[in-house]
């Protein structure tokens, strides 16, 4: 029989998870079911990537209105990240997962039927709500139940995040083989669609609420029950203790406020600036590929996308090893190099992209790939996803992902403008400015959730409001 564990209060909860030996059982497919949920959003943020070629002729779209499809979605994340994040942190997680997926699922069938710009970007909104609630949860929630000891896991997302894109492109040669011209777009938000659906389906049947959230709101009889369903193990709630933690931060959205109070801070800039800048060069970049690839190999639509399929099998490589690098040299020292290496293929993109031999077409941005998805790509989601207590950390990855969404917005709208503009190779050397100042900050402010010594929920000296209550939330008392 299973040995019985009792819990208290706050520590007693981080205690039993940190003493996981693994993510096993339960825990390991809700493990995958949160990750299917990025896979998803990254699915459905990369598929208009693969068509746009595409789509841009089929529906004689301008570079103004390329920019605006390619980066709605982005503008309206950015809105929807703090706002999925606080009402997470007041009402729980899963709940409103299961919205983004149906949020998903509409937008995905709303652009693939559309029959003009309108309709593609009504379609691109809701998709922009389903991306901007589902990574500022499902992050704090992948948090919440892995082992401190596993807590670099976390960017596996990064993976899981060019798995997605190079599936897109994948499908994109399918769907081109089998004769469907100009409307490979339509087909591949289709997919999106039915990934979402699958995945709503799941996740509603599978998923479980935060057990750390809920026993900072006190309710630690569904805490309990949490972790046994989840762990596996024999788990009761007993007499709720004083504990000497931060009182729970009950301002709701005013949350945001303690981020840049105290120890918080330092925390707050490191990670807004990794999220903001691998956002910036990611889909300032790496998101038109295609295009730079038609630059760099000419206009046959099989062999563009073979050639960025092979950047972004880069991207996997990277992503899935960012884990360990992360583990190794921690969050902050991989992205600090990771925007070095950067750096370096931008300016040499900038000075040199239309003489590149056909080998240094492809090792070029390969490199800029492998760099981005093994330094800074997850780390920005990690490092919020593991510097704040439970109560305030979906709040926290939703206004560092709002940034992250501001500069994934500017790199979508600035991209076309500047290439159209200014041409190819200074639209590069513009963006290689960002990854620069992004080594410089993270050089400077050193903070290391992987090497913290405490959970941030056992901290003593964490930012609090000084008229929050010190003594436990009342099991009846709901948010």
């Amino acid at each position: 029989m299973a040995s019985l564990t009792t819990i208290r209060g706050v520590k007693d909860v981080t205690d039993f998870i940190d003493s996981r030996p693994g993510i096993r059982g339960h825990a390991r497919l809700v493990w995958w079911l949160l990750l299917g949920g990025l896979f998803l959003e990254a699915l459905s943020n990369s598929a208009m990537s693969a068509g746009l070629n595409p789509m841009t002729d089929d529906l004689s779209l301008s570079a103004g209105e390329v920019s605006f499809l390619t980066s709605l979605s982005s503008w309206v994340a950015l809105a929807f990240n703090p706002i999925g994040g606080w009402l997470a942190d007041r009402w729980g997680r899963v709940g409103l997962l299961i919205v983004a997926k149906v949020l998903s699922l509409a937008g995905a069938v709303v652009a693939a039927t559309a029959g003009g710009l309108v309709g593609i970007a009504g379609g691109r909104v809701l998709v922009g709500m389903a991306y901007g609630i589902d990574f500022a949860i499902a992050m704090a929630l992948l948090a919440e139940f892995t082992p401190k000891k596993f807590a670099a896991r976390l960017n596996t997302w990064q993976g899981i995040w060019y798995v997605a894109v190079s599936t897109n492109l994948l499908l994109a040669i399918l769907f081109y083989e089998l004769g469907t011209g100009l409307s490979i777009w339509r087909y591949l938000l289709g997919v999106c669609g039915l990934v979402a659906l699958v995945l709503l389906v799941l996740q509603r049947k599978y998923l479980v609420e935060s057990p750390t959230w809920l026993a900072r709101k006190g309710r630690l009889v569904e805490s309990a029950r949490s972790l046994t369903e989840v762990f596996g193990a024999t788990v009761e709630a007993g007499e709720p203790v004083q504990e000497n933690v931060a009182p729970v931060a009950d301002r709701g959205v005013g949350n945001i406020v303690l981020l840049f109070r105290g120890t918080y801070l330092p925390r707050t800039i490191v990670a807004t600036t990794v999220q903001l800048v691998q956002s910036i060069q990611y889909f300032g970049v790496g998101w038109y590929l295609p295009i730079i690839s038609v630059a760099l190999f000419g206009s046959d639509f099989v062999f563009n996308t073979f050639g960025t399929l092979i950047f972004n099998l880069f991207g996997i490589l990277g992503g899935f090893c960012s884990a360990a690098i992360a583990h190794r040299f921690g969050l902050r020292i991989a992205s600090k190099w990771g925007f070095a290496v950067v750096f370096v293929m931008l300016v040499i993109l900038g000075l040199f992209y239309e003489d590149l031999p056909l080998w240094l077409g492809f090792v070029v941005p390969s490199a800029f790939i492998l760099a981005q998805s093994a330094g800074p790509g997850g780390n920005g989601k990690s490092l919020s996803s593991l510097s704040f207590r439970s109560e305030v950390r979906a709040t926290a990855n939703g206004f560092i992902g709002a940034i992250g969404a501001v500069g994934a917005a500017v790199g979508l709208v600035v991209f076309p403008l500047l290439k159209s503009d200014l041409g190819l190779g200074n639209t590069f050397l513009i963006i290689s400015i960002a990854p620069l100042l992004a080594f410089v900050v993270c050089s400077v402010v050193r903070w290391e959730p992987t090497r913290a010594p405490l959970s941030p929920d056992e901290e003593t000296d964490a930012p609090r409001f000084e008229s929050s209550p010190v003594s436990p939330v009342p099991e009846s008392v709901r948010p």
